[in-house]
């Protein structure tokens, strides 16, 4: 992305290394974190995205300078941290992965300082969400941050919690950490797994109603092969199925379906805390969805966090 041009998306949070299992037995190393995939799948669709990641000088943040860059990701608003980037272990069941993190480096540690920025004139949507939401001692600043620009009113904030119960075990606090995230959210895209573990199988319509009531314009919920539902104000709901794919691996199928909601509402001209207000018909939030998870499919028939060009999308999309 040319220096000059403002991005029209800032993404918040965490850029990591995902060690995962090959064929051979040994681990691959592949750049990886929620808020990193969905900048990188953002800017593989032709949307101007900035990534605010703190990102290491070490081997580790060299590798993830250079696939964000490569992705066309801006780095305007990197921070560049003296601590180590974080690591993170994936084991593969039946294609659905489970993360172990190492947890005491850069991705956590934000300040006020850093995060000054927000929200910056110009841009059109901050997304936020994952570990560096509700990490210490950096989630602090970032809902500092997230709550200013919600108040201005004039930036969508898009919200994932993207809630690990290993690193979450008290299920209520949990749902208290991300209830305060929720509020200063106009969209929110969770898993079904999220709500699950947060809300102990309450009805997902339920949780979508009540993440309304806390200020949500529009609410999505993932469920793998399951397709995905959305709520929006007034009373609009609709449920899709997921596209079919061939599946690799599922690794950073919710980021790219994220990536491709927000590229589809940018699209719609819908990118905007007015536009959502002005409510969503059941054929429209339908076909958004739609085009969501054709993202997120294409990005589940290959291996790794690898979400699609916007000519990929296109391709398929015509056919």
């Amino acid at each position: 992305m040319p220096a000059n041009t403002t991005p029209s998306f800032i993404v918040v949070g965490e850029a990591l290394i995902d060690l995962v299992p090959a064929d051979d037995g040994a681990y691959l190393a592949r750049p990886g974190g929620s808020p990193l995939n969905v900048a990188v799948g953002l800017a593989r669709l032709g949307q101007p995205t900035a990534l605010a990641g703190r990102l290491s000088a070490d081997p580790i943040g060299t590798v993830l300078r250079r696939h964000l860059e490569r992705s066309h990701v801006d780095l305007r608003y990197a921070q560049a941290a003296p601590e180590s980037n974080t690591v993170a272990l994936v084991e593969l069941a039946n294609g659905q992965p489970r993360y172990q993190f190492s947890l005491d480096g850069a991705d956590f540690q934000w300040t006020r300082e850093e995060l000054a920025f927000l929200p910056p004139a110009g841009t059109l949507a901050v997304h936020f969400g994952s570990l560096a939401s509700w990490l210490p001692p950096g989630d602090a600043a970032i809902a500092e941050a997230i709550g200013r620009t919600r108040a201005t009113e004039s930036v969508l904030v898009s919200y994932d919690p993207n809630v690990r119960p290993a690193l979450q075990p008290d299920a209520a606090r949990a749902r208290a950490q991300v209830e305060r995230s929720v509020a200063t959210a106009h969209l929110i895209k969770a898993s079904s797994e999220d709500l699950d573990w947060l809300y102990g199988g309450l009805d997902q319509a339920a949780v979508a109603g009540r993440w309304l009531d806390l200020g949500a314009e529009l609410v999505v919920v993932t469920s793998g092969p399951h397709g995905a539902r959305g709520w929006a104000r007034p009373d609009v709901a609709v449920s899709r199925p997921a596209r079919p794919v061939t599946i690799a691996d599922t690794v950073g199928a919710g980021d790219a379906f994220t990536s491709g909601l927000l590229d589809a509402l940018a699209r719609a001209g819908r990118l905007s805390p007015a536009a959502l207000r002005t409510g969503f018909d059941a054929e429209e939030l339908a076909r958004l969805l739609d085009e969501a998870s054709l993202v997120a499919a294409l990005t589940c028939g290959r291996p790794g966090a690898n979400p699609p060009w916007r000519r990929e999308v296109d391709v398929l999309d015509h056919l």
